[in-house]
């Protein structure tokens, strides 16, 4: 059983800042990869920033320069500084992880948390 627990979702006012955390747990093997996806009402989910085992990164453009992505390989955690916040980055963020499983190390299978609702209004 593999479960992504994600937290630190909230309301914020435009250029405020919030940080998302996201802990895998269970009977892991390794992670390959580790990300932070986002879906608002009517649009469809869009990558938002990733990042692999050995440190590489990625962002959407839209938030380059102002999300910073960083990963604990030790605590299978991965997290999601946010700052200058705009409305457009009102969303559910998922969390995601790419993973092989003790037992079944040679399939890598995508896993996604429930999603935390981020909010940025005046």
């Amino acid at each position: 059983q593999v479960q992504l627990v994600e937290s630190g979702g909230g309301l914020v006012q435009p250029g405020g800042s919030l940080r998302l955390s996201c802990a895998a747990s269970g009977s892991i093997f390794s992670i390959s990869a580790m990300g932070w996806y986002r879906q608002a009402p009517g649009k469809q989910r869009e990558l938002v920033a990733g990042i692999t085992s050995g440190g590489n990164r990625n962002y959407t453009d839209s938030v380059k320069g102002r999300f910073t992505i960083s990963g604990d390989n030790a605590k299978n955690t991965v997290y999601l500084q946010m700052n200058s916040l705009k409305p457009e980055d009102t969303a559910v963020y998922y969390c995601n992880a790419a993973i092989r499983r003790w037992g079944y190390s040679t399939k890598l299978t995508d896993y996604w948390g429930q999603g935390t609702q981020v909010t940025v209004s005046s």
